[in-house]
């Protein structure tokens, strides 16, 4: 189990470093500046996320005591808390009412769209495995 959660928190990291450079490539094209102090605090920020939903994935592969709800409810609830405990000192999302709603909302809907993906892949995998059941039989 140890080996499984440093396993996924170097896969977080690796995807909050790809999401760093990307953001950096795009800073570059622009040509923003900004300075090490400031690069490193969105780093570190974006490796604790990463860290974070790489192990929280553990609530879908490791409790199959739940239902898909309740495990899309408590993940969702977690994320986004975890989410602003990381943001608002990072300074991604201004500590004000309307930033936070609209937030929110952004949060919400990629969520929306990741969970939506990752449900019409495991749905078609389900059917392949279905199929090649009834071929067997």
């Amino acid at each position: 189990m140890i080996m499984e959660i440093l396993r996924r928190s170097m896969f977080g990291i690796a995807y909050g470093g790809i999401i760093t450079f990307l953001f950096l490539t795009v800073m570059t094209f622009l040509n923003i500046e900004s300075t090490v102090s400031e690069i490193w605090k969105h780093m570190l920020a974006s490796f604790l996320l990463g860290i974070y939903f790489a192990i929280g994935s553990f609530i879908w592969t490791e409790i199959e005591s739940w239902s898909p709800l309740k495990k899309t409810a408590i993940h969702f609830a977690l994320s986004i808390f975890v989410y602003y405990i990381i943001a608002f000192p990072a300074g991604w999302v201004p500590v004000k009412i309307s930033a936070f709603l609209i937030s929110i909302f952004v949060f919400s809907f990629i969520y929306a769209l990741f969970w939506t993906g990752y449900w019409i892949y495991y749905k078609k995998i389900e059917t392949s495995l279905n199929e090649n059941l009834q071929k067997r039989k």
